[in-house]
């Protein structure tokens, strides 16, 4: 074929759709929270092709900036996110807040109530460690609504690599100069979370003394940077706002990258609101393989609580316990 039949051949087929109308596009989408149908309207690009662009760009995003915007924590890493924690949040050794949130979507065909949550909707559930800047720094999406967080977070591919020690947490250390006790580095996390040695969680909330009430305070100071974490996200990015209307692997693809967006943009852009928590406030997967407390992550949890009293204590306190 010549290069004249080939030009002339060309010309009968419309222009491709160029890289950033392509990019436009996903960000309007995950943006707005807008549907197929309106991009449909917006850009007068058929819908199937827009679904097809979304699939395409979504996983690229993940591909190509996973390793930059998400990558493998080091050592060196989990000592700064613990850096940050102690000093924004008064809470020594944390290296991350954990929770999981429910991201509602329209039932799957054939899926019955595996995706049904005790909230009352559908949703998959992203399971997320944050630090003190309010970026993601491990995530886990793809399980079912119907399970807790414990459940996920036991079977979650982190949780493997702590088991594993490929997660490079450092070893036990004093969290103060004048306190030669060595403490693990924990993650911390609600009630729902089964207490660990890699896992602080509150004591339960039923006549507790004033170093158990310090505890858990300090504890909700700390996790709540995964709540302010989550509503960053979920306002940037307001697909989050409805019920996703696609199949169910392209929501855990359209979940990864705006995981990732949120940390590309938080990194370059940052993020316009008042840090009110810096300042004291007023107030499939099987249940079996969760691994329930033990006699170890007991003394661990006191431990802190007696710190918290005494050396760790801070002024605001008192007047919030």
């Amino acid at each position: 074929m010549s290069i004249k039949t080939f030009e002339e051949l060309l010309t009968q087929f419309r222009n491709s759709i160029k890289p950033d109308v392509k990019l436009i596009i996903v960000l309007r989408y995950l943006a707005s929270g807008c549907s197929f149908a309106e991009l449909h309207y917006m850009f007068k690009i058929g819908i199937s092709t827009i679904a097809e662009i979304v699939r395409e760009v979504c996983a690229a995003i993940w591909f190509c900036l996973k390793n930059i915007c998400l990558p493998q924590p080091t050592k060196d890493m989990w000592l700064q996110i613990a850096n940050g924690f102690s000093t924004r949040a008064h809470f020594p050794n944390c290296i991350g807040a954990c929770d999981g949130k429910h991201i509602r979507i329209i039932a799957p065909n054939n899926s019955g109530s595996m995706c049904f949550n005790y909230k009352g909707y559908f949703s998959l559930v992203l399971l997320a460690i944050c630090d003190s800047n309010y970026k993601f720094v491990m995530i886990d999406v793809g399980a079912y609504g119907r399970f807790g967080d414990s459940a996920i977070f036991q079977n979650s591919n982190f949780y493997k690599k702590i088991q594993e020690n490929r997660l490079n947490i450092p070893e036990p250390a004093p969290i103060s100069g004048n306190n030669a006790t060595c403490f693990p580095f924990v993650f911390v996390g609600d009630e729902a979370f089964a207490l660990s040695t890699c896992m602080m969680r509150p004591y339960p909330r039923n006549n507790l003394n004033i170093t158990k009430r310090t505890f858990n305070y300090r504890l909700c100071v700390a996790r709540r940077y995964i709540e302010c974490t989550f509503g960053i996200l979920a306002n940037k990015w307001r697909i989050f706002h409805r019920p996703i209307n696609v199949h169910i692997d392209l929501v855990s693809d359209i979940i990864k990258s705006a995981c990732i967006l949120h940390n590309f943009v938080r990194d370059r852009d940052g993020y316009s609101f008042r840090d009110s928590l810096s300042n004291p406030l007023t107030e499939t997967i099987t249940r079996d393989n969760v691994r329930r407390n033990n006699r170890t992550a007991f003394g661990y949890r006191e431990s802190f609580a007696e710190y918290f009293m005494h050396e760790g204590r801070v002024e605001w306190q008192d007047n919030y316990i």
